[in-house]
């Protein structure tokens, strides 16, 4: 047993450190850092083709202020300085566009950047406020009841003028919608006192993640991963993606995926640009491969919880995570999350941990110090995201870290290249080479998860 413990071991170092080696070779390559030095009112930059909304969200979580900016702008910084002002680094940062810096206290500061106007800069950037509370959002004119078993669910929405439109028979829940806030209002003031419903809670949005970023003159990584026969059912990895639509992968990596299929209603996906599920898989299969294994058995169920309306909920992940186990999923990627906690998600993560079934989640991206779930609940193997062997900037801190990982990810998609950001890549990676290693040896997560947190440690210090 302690010959097969030291391999694992060295088995998990080459892949992190292949991993590392690749992601650091491409952030040398891409660059994209801003450092924003508080007190001292000093910046510096390496950025090269930096798309602007990613460059200002870097601003805007380090420097604490409000960001707003002209929608549909099309700029992308390349610039490299040293300790400039905070005048001057801005007007080099953004080339040129129009910016307006209105002052306050540090949190009540606002920049607007445009090219026509300045009330014009509407859209304000996600992340301002470094380290600011952050409240989770409530989807509007829903509740999620639990019941009795044996309750007569669909009689009960009936008395409450409301429509069922989810359901998570494992754990008796049930998302009712309703027409609007005063029959909400009215249903949970008689679902209190109905003896059949266990309990009323809100229904909590999930951050709806980053698009890709087309990286001009950029190369992707080429993956040659190879489909291996399927593995005995005590060795099977399979894992369940928890994210948005999964575009066709191509050639090389379409064998992998097992399944595709959705909770919230089929996806109509723009096929010109790629998703967010479809970087994702792009580094789970990077990760996989960086551990020198020219093949593999590990196979993909995607699960969409966004839906049609481009937005996911908190039932919507509960319920992707606990149909992924159901359909064969033996480890869960949630490259997701929200500001709001929810008691149906916290228990649906602790019946996957029943059954063995370990769950990655990325810890954010708005460099806040709220919790963020699912990442925050204990059971779930919470990922930070590193740049230049430190954890990021923009990673949230509300999240004690287990493991961390490089947080950007280049692919090819469509013959184009294309490049992703965050504690969401982070996640992903983590997963891979997880699954990577469970796959090659037909190790127990209870000695492969321990060997990820002491070989993916989380960077202390400066």
């Amino acid at each position: 047993m302690r010959h097969h413990r030291s391999n694992l071991a060295h088995i998990l170092l080459l892949a992190v450190a292949l991993l590392l080696c690749a992601w650091t070779s491409m952030a040398a390559t891409t660059t994209n850092s801003v450092g924003w030095h508080q007190g001292k009112e000093r910046v510096d930059a390496d950025v090269r083709d930096f798309g602007v909304y990613d460059l200002l969200q870097d601003v805007a979580m380090q420097s604490g202020w409000n960001v707003f900016v002209e929608p549909g702008l099309d700029y992308r910084a390349s610039t490299k300085f040293k300790n400039l002002p905070q005048a001057e680094a801005l007007r080099k940062l953004l080339g040129d566009l129009n910016f307006s810096v209105v002052p306050g206290s540090n949190a009540q500061t606002r920049l607007y950047v445009f090219r026509t106007q300045q009330s014009n800069a509407t859209r304000e950037v996600r992340g301002a406020g470094k380290k600011s509370a952050m409240k989770g959002k409530i989807a509007p004119r829903e509740l999620t009841i639990r019941v009795k078993p044996g309750t007569d669910v669909e009689a009960l929405a009936r008395l409450l003028h409301a429509k069922i439109v989810g359901r998570i028979p494992e754990l008796n829940a049930y998302q009712l919608q309703f027409d609007d806030d005063a029959a909400m209002k009215s249903a949970r003031d008689l679902l209190a006192s109905n003896p059949d419903v266990t309990s009323v809670e809100e229904n909590y949005l999930v951050d709806v993640p980053f698009t890709p970023e087309t990286l001009s003159g950029m190369t992707a990584p080429n993956t040659t991963l190879k489909l291996d026969p399927p593995k005995a059912d005590a060795c099977k990895v399979v894992v369940g993606l928890v994210d948005t639509t999964l575009q066709p992968l191509g050639s090389q990596l379409e064998g992998f995926i097992k399944e595709r299929f959705a909770v919230a209603g089929e996806s109509s996906t723009d096929i010109s640009q790629p998703t967010h599920a479809t970087a994702m898989a792009n580094a789970l299969f990077q990760a996989m491969q960086s551990s020198g294994k020219s093949s593999s058995s590990v196979r993909v169920i995607s699960v969409d919880v966004f839906g049609q309306s481009g937005s996911a909920n908190t039932f919507n992940v509960a319920a992707g995570m606990i149909a992924a186990a159901n359909r064969g999923a033996t480890v869960i990627n949630a490259s997701l999350g929200g500001y709001g906690d929810s008691p149906l998600l916290r228990d649906a993560v602790q019946q996957l941990s029943g059954k063995n079934i370990p769950v990655f989640a990325a810890v954010g991206n708005d460099g806040s110090a709220t919790p963020f779930f699912p990442a925050g609940y204990p059971q779930v193997i919470s990922v930070t995201a590193t740049e230049r062997g430190q954890v990021a900037p923009y990673a949230n801190v509300g999240v004690t870290p287990d493991v961390a990982a490089p947080g950007g990810v280049i692919f090819s998609y469509n013959g184009q290249v294309y490049g992703s950001r965050g504690t969401s890549v982070s996640s992903a990676a983590a997963t891979g080479v997880a699954s990577g290693m469970a796959d090659a040896n037909c190790s127990p997560w209870s000695q492969v998860i321990p060997a990820i947190e002491k070989g993916m440690a989380v960077p202390t210090g400066p």
